[in-house]
């Protein structure tokens, strides 16, 4: 068993305001923490990894390639299916936070280099 303290992980500004950090990964899967700042935005983008979250401060409002947006708050788990074009974005007055798991795992996401 491997313990990743999420003070101790290194975070990276991934977009402005957005930061992002690679915690555990193992042959199945991956953990990534996430906090991001008011009015910051995720771009739409897609991955062949599935993606389940959950938050666990503010509120996030998911924007899918239909037109479609889904608010996820605090309390709130989501599920992205792989290929699904989604962004996000915070449109409340605090920071939200949560974490992801991939599957399969993303040991080395674009996002860190």
């Amino acid at each position: 068993m491997e313990r990743v303290p999420l003070a101790e992980s290194d975070t990276v500004e991934a977009v402005p305001d957005v930061h992002l950090a690679q915690l555990a990964a193992g042959e199945r899967m991956s953990v990534q923490h996430f906090r991001i700042d008011p009015g910051a935005t995720v771009p739409e983008h897609s991955h062949h990894h599935e993606q389940a979250g959950f938050v666990y401060r503010g509120e996030l409002t998911f924007s899918l390639a239909d037109g479609e947006e889904v608010v996820v708050g605090a309390g709130d788990a989501y599920d992205i299916a792989g290929e699904e074009v989604h962004g996000a974005e915070n449109r409340g007055e605090e920071p939200v936070e949560g974490v992801d798991i991939f599957s399969p795992p993303r040991p080395d996401p674009d996002w860190a280099e």
